[in-house]
């Protein structure tokens, strides 16, 4: 429920008090600007259970020679959309919305029953769903990461909050080959082997280029000119995400405090019975 996140941080902000609705999506949200603040777009390279499936769907698209490599500039026109959806999403929810209206939003039925909609949706999913995923998972195979490059707004949050991250590939020019097998692999479609310093809204810090790269020391992470280990990114996510849902756990930002039969009542409203 990234748009409730979305307007339970912006509460966050203005008025200091958690989210009791949806408490643990306002906490993921935290955690993965956390992730991309410290190393880059980390839960979309190690978390986002999206991406694990874009990455399948990449290499069985490799495997069968069906994937296909953009234009440099039809790439940059493709990935518009998702950053105008985020800034859509911004107008509407931070400018577009006072605090009232917010308030007033997230203490809706409609918003308290999200994540049982959402539960319902993937398990009883229409026909017109099950076209449009299908239709995304054959883009995925031709185009690879086609949903995380060119559509997913949470990924261009995060893209553009890596910015400020001090982790970052850093390549040796001096012993760089030139093969291109790090701009093969890489998520992003980046052109790892023309640059020194990969500092990219689309790096996700997967490191796939740094396995890739034939030669030694050539390819790695950094924090400013120091080289880090290969793995730190992976696990650093993992936690930032272990550490924020141990503190949400124990000081009460997971749970609802919504009562349970005032829930039940509104998931049955909501979704006739469910």
């Amino acid at each position: 429920m990234p748009i409730s996140a979305f307007l339970a941080l912006r509460r966050l902000l203005a008025t200091g008090q958690w989210d009791p609705v949806h408490p643990a999506g306002l906490t993921i949200l935290l955690a993965a600007l956390l992730m991309a603040l410290l190393l880059r777009k980390g839960f979309c390279g190690h978390v986002c259970p999206v991406g694990l499936v874009h990455n399948l769907l990449a290499r069985a698209g490799r495997t069968l020679g069906w994937a296909r490599t953009l234009p440099r500039r039809a790439a940059l026109a493709l990935a518009a959309p998702k950053y105008l959806l985020l800034a859509f999403f911004v107008w509407t929810t931070w400018v577009g919305m006072d605090l009232a209206a917010l308030e007033g939003f997230l203490r809706t039925p409609y918003n308290i029953a999200a994540d049982a909609k959402m539960l319902a949706f993937f398990l009883a999913p229409s026909g017109t769903t099950l076209a449009v995923l299908g239709v995304l998972a054959a883009l995925g195979l031709v185009l690879p990461y086609f949903w995380c490059r060119f559509l997913c707004p949470y990924g261009a949050l995060l893209g553009l909050a890596a910015l400020a991250s001090p982790l970052a590939v850093r390549r040796d020019a001096a012993s760089c080959i030139q093969c291109g097998r790090c701009t093969r692999v890489c998520p992003g479609a980046i052109r790892v082997q023309e640059k020194t310093r990969v500092n990219s809204p689309e790096c996700v810090g997967c490191m796939e280029c740094t396995g890739a790269c034939p030669v030694p020391g050539c390819l790695g992470p950094a924090l400013g000119a120091a080289r880090m280990p290969w793995a730190l990114a992976g696990l650093g996510c993992a936690a930032v995400l272990l550490a924020l849902y141990a503190w949400a756990r124990a000081t009460g930002h997971w749970d609802a405090t919504l009562a349970p039969a005032m829930l039940g009542r509104i998931y049955r409203m909501v979704l006739g019975g469910f």
